[in-house]
């Protein structure tokens, strides 16, 4: 029998899909799915049922139409516990664990998973979100986790808060996993997946629009470059970055670049190929935002490619325009990640369902 399940801020489906799809973990069912985005809705309706809904997660705590479930899921937007985000306080999004955490104590949960961005761990709601898990009867666990590590393509470090009601049961434990490749070949665990892994099969995109085709050809789409944009990619080399742009064609390279003469090496940077990805957001088709160029072909990386190195089967659909398809992809939770904690909180589950028998 599957553990019942209710995702809220679910986007469109990540984390469930780590959570209830055969080829990951496969030992829950959801039941239930809350987003304020109607097209990520769309996108789990089409993947999972008509469970879902659009709507805030204010208001279904103060409803009656809470589902039973035996685990809820989900990350309150990390915006507000974002490095990017420099005005933290008083960022209502920061607050949004505790209609969260209304929702798992009237639909009866015996566990809660949250995730987001590892600012988290810092952070003073984080000792808060603990004591109010406290006052409803659950023990808490937290963890950092590299999504690399559990088979994503992918360097995306993400924190989870997981909660369980206090019974005679060990608690939860992340399995020891590599920090690099070297250290997985030595330990006879698989390595890092690469970028090559996932996309080197690919063609190279044809059109500029999402296309009426099966996947995975429908979301593999160029942009529209302009011949700067062009001339720009053609001047960063295989694992380069703005500074290689600097270097190769000062005339091309944005005033604000040439005066920021430190700094961060991804924007503008290609992506290799025997490695994994750097984070994908929501933005990965602007090559200014990050190290979203294909490792060699001059352009920057298609929804296809982004939507491969999340995670997501090339059968799983997504709703909506390339905006909004785009945005559902850099802010979903990579399923294998979310797969691996599905594993450890399905032991615990089991563990009590071995313990009330």
């Amino acid at each position: 029998m599957k553990h019942r399940l209710i995702d809220l801020f679910a986007g469109c489906g990540g984390m469930t899909l780590g959570f209830v799809h055969p080829e990951f973990c496969g030992k829950f069912e959801s039941v239930f799915a809350l987003d304020c985005d109607p097209a990520a809705v769309r996108s789990y309706r089409a993947n999972f049922g008509d469970h879902a809904e659009c709507g805030e997660v204010e208001e279904l705590a103060a409803s009656e139409r809470i589902p039973k479930a035996d685990i809820v899921i989900g990350g309150p937007p990390c915006q507000g516990f974002s490095l990017l985000n420099k005005k933290k306080e008083g960022d209502r999004r920061r607050a949004l664990w505790e209609p969260y955490m209304d929702i798992v104590a009237r639909s009866g949960a015996r566990m809660f998973v949250i995730e987001n961005v590892q600012g988290l761990l810092k952070s003073d709601e984080h000792d808060r979100i603990k004591a109010r898990a406290a006052g409803l009867g659950f023990d808490t666990v937290s963890a950092l986790l590299n999504a690399a590590d559990y088979g994503a393509p992918q360097t995306r470090k993400r924190a989870f808060i997981v909660g369980w009601k206090r019974l005679e049961v060990d608690p939860p434990s992340f399995p020891p996993m590599p920090t690099n490749t070297s250290e997985a070949t030595n330990r006879g665990l698989p390595r890092w997946r690469t970028v090559r892994d996932v996309i080197g099969d690919l063609p190279e995109p044809e059109g500029f629009d999402i296309r009426d085709e099966p996947a995975p050809l429908n979301l593999h789409f160029r942009r529209t470059p302009t011949p700067k944009s062009l001339n720009r990619y053609k001047a960063v080399p295989p694992g380069g970055n703005r500074f290689d742009l600097q270097r190769n064609a000062p005339s091309l390279t944005p005033a604000c670049w040439i005066r920021k003469t430190s700094g961060g090496t991804d924007l503008f940077g290609r992506l290799w190929w025997d490695r994994p990805s750097v984070t994908i957001r929501t933005e990965f088709f602007k090559p200014e935002k990050g190290r979203y160029l294909h490792p060699e072909q001059h352009r920057p990386i298609t929804h296809r490619e982004a939507a491969r190195i999340m995670g997501f089967p090339d059968e799983f659909v997504f709703t909506g325009t390339k905006i909004e398809i785009a945005r559902q992809i850099g802010n979903a939770v990579p399923p294998d990640l979310a797969a691996a904690v599905a594993e450890v909180v399905a032991g615990v589950l089991s563990a009590k369902a071995r313990k009330a028998a």
